[in-house]
């Protein structure tokens, strides 16, 4: 059975996370009658926590408004995801991401009990991700408004520096975010090229919004539409490759990124372009399941030496 000063913490643990709760189900979560429920309410108050009530057929409880209290317990799992967590916004790239991070631990770690400070501390002390090539930013503005933009779906004026140093402006219409290959991304309509762009948000002098409003494509994927149109982007060879295996397993060696993949009777065609043709033999060579090539005939007779040339020297191994 549970204490009685559980089941206050629970009481208080359901007003934070569901606002307001009629009496009613308050008691049938907590499996007490309300008059029980009416004393762990009278307690909290005791506590000082300030909670309205309100009587009649659509009353109930809630906390005060603008009244909160920081997380009062966590979970094995919960605490595994906020180590985890912690450590990949320090490695994805984030301006000044080192000393947020640090805070932000330190304030859980002070509401944390000796057990899950520990588990914090280990993910954090012996656990690496492979994010080493995070390019970041100059600072975080841009990221965060831009995201904002997205979720209100509200234009901004975006400046944007190019490679060769040239800086443009327009209005831009973002639809989402990503972080593909050490750097973050952001999707959406560009009314200066009146198109879909991708932009690299180190790359972004200045992001301001505008009052004006958009219409975001429902179910938009960010990080979805970013491998597309890096894959298919223009470069020498367009190459289409017929790979004898499922979608799956073709996802996999791929990584997802490096091509466009589509599922069709006889395998999955891949469709994508390169720029050297003969690194993107030597990359199907090492497939573990057959392909045909199916343009450009570049590819064919990069993959005919190649073939030739291992031969060679497995004579010479003899």
């Amino acid at each position: 059975m549970y204490h009685p000063t559980t089941r206050v913490l629970a009481v208080l643990e359901l007003l934070q996370t569901h606002g307001r709760l009629s009496g009613a189900e308050m008691a049938a979560r907590l499996a007490v009658d309300t008059r029980t429920l009416r004393r762990y309410i009278v307690t909290l108050d005791e506590m000082g926590i300030p909670i309205t009530t309100e009587r009649g057929r659509h009353g109930g409880y809630a906390l005060m408004a603008g009244f909160k209290l920081p997380p009062m317990m966590f979970t094995n799992d919960e605490a595994l995801a906020l180590a985890i967590g912690l450590l990949a916004a320090r490695s994805l790239g984030f301006a000044e991401a080192a000393p947020a991070v640090a805070s932000a631990q330190a304030k859980l770690e002070r509401i944390m009990p000796a057990n899950l400070k520990r588990r914090v501390r280990a993910i954090d002390e012996t656990v690496r991700l492979d994010m080493i090539r995070a390019v970041a930013p100059q600072d975080n503005d841009a990221l965060v408004t831009l995201s904002s933009a997205a979720l209100a779906q509200q234009r901004v004026c975006l400046r944007y520096r190019a490679p060769d140093g040239g800086e443009t402006e327009r209005d831009f219409d973002a639809y989402g975010l990503a972080f593909r290959g050490g750097c973050w991304y952001v999707i959406g309509m560009c009314h200066l090229r009146a198109g879909m762009r991708s932009f690299r948000i180190d790359r972004i002098v200045r992001a301001e919004p505008r009052p004006v409003s958009f219409a975001r494509p429902a179910g938009f994927d960010a990080l979805g539409y970013l491998n597309q149109s890096l894959a298919l982007m223009a470069r020498e060879h367009a190459v289409e490759v017929l790979l004898h295996t499922d979608l799956k397993t073709a996802s996999a060696h791929f990584h997802g990124a490096l091509g466009v993949f589509e599922q069709v009777a006889d395998g999955v065609l891949l469709r994508c372009t390169a720029d050297d043709i003969d690194w993107f033999a030597g990359y199907l060579a090492g497939l573990p399941f057959d392909f045909a090539v199916r343009a450009p005939e570049q590819l064919r007779t990069s993959l005919a030496k190649l073939a030739e040339r291992l031969l060679r020297m497995t004579r010479t191994l003899r």
